[in-house]
């Protein structure tokens, strides 16, 4: 059984907080990604009046399954293989880290998935041992090892993923910026229940007045 242990416990800091799940920015598909990320945040809210923010993104974690690629595969999905390209272009090297719940996570054990990931995308995979959305303290620990990307706060990190209680949870409890792919690969359809009840919740959450807390750095 693939148990996210870390998404279960999260659950009650989402209870508290249930503006931790939100994006800052929206795209329907991993190919409606605007480039450089730092166009799909131009528009964020500040918690600021007084000044805008900048937004000054130098690196970018992107989750797999369902965001770029389809769930048990290892590579890009078609369609978006233009997309993919550009964006490792503009993130070269180090500044683009595929973080997934499967390949280079726990489910992943012997690491074979993430060699072939790498593989098939050219992207370092992050091996960690604690799943999204709790491994925030771990993508830092990779950057601050690869001072060559830049990064020196999380508010220069954009997560990428399709997933709200994983992927944009982590983002906010980084103090990083987050980019959530609506529909992703798999038809609507075919999607598990939680993909379907996170789209409602968004739309949900948002016109009650929640927002995506503004980043910060809680890992300096």
């Amino acid at each position: 059984m693939n148990l996210n242990l870390s998404a279960s416990l999260n659950v009650f800091k989402l209870l508290a907080r249930p503006s931790l799940c939100l994006p800052h920015a929206t795209v329907p598909t991993f190919d409606d990604l605007p480039l450089p990320l730092d166009k799909a945040f131009a528009h964020a809210p500040s918690q600021s009046q007084s000044e805008k923010r900048q937004v000054d993104i130098k690196a970018v974690v992107l989750d797999k399954d369902d965001c770029f690629a389809y769930p048990e595969s290892n590579e890009i999905h078609g369609p978006y293989k233009q997309r993919f390209e550009a964006l490792r272009a503009l993130y070269p090297g180090r500044r683009l880290l595929i973080v997934s719940n499967t390949a280079g996570s726990s489910y992943d054990a012997d690491g074979k998935m993430a060699v072939e990931v790498e593989k098939a995308t050219g992207v370092a995979v992050l091996s960690h041992r604690v799943k999204k959305p709790g491994c925030g303290s771990e993508i830092m620990a990779y950057f601050r090892e690869h001072p060559e990307t830049g990064v020196t706060s999380p508010s220069q990190i954009a997560v990428v993923g399709d997933r709200l209680a994983t992927d944009m949870m982590l983002a906010n409890t980084m103090g990083s910026w987050g980019l959530w792919v609506r529909d992703g690969v798999v038809p609507l359809q075919q999607k598990s229940i939680f993909s379907k009840v996170e789209r409602k919740l968004a739309p949900f959450l948002l016109s009650r007045g929640y927002s995506a807390p503004e980043p910060s750095s809680p890992f300096e």
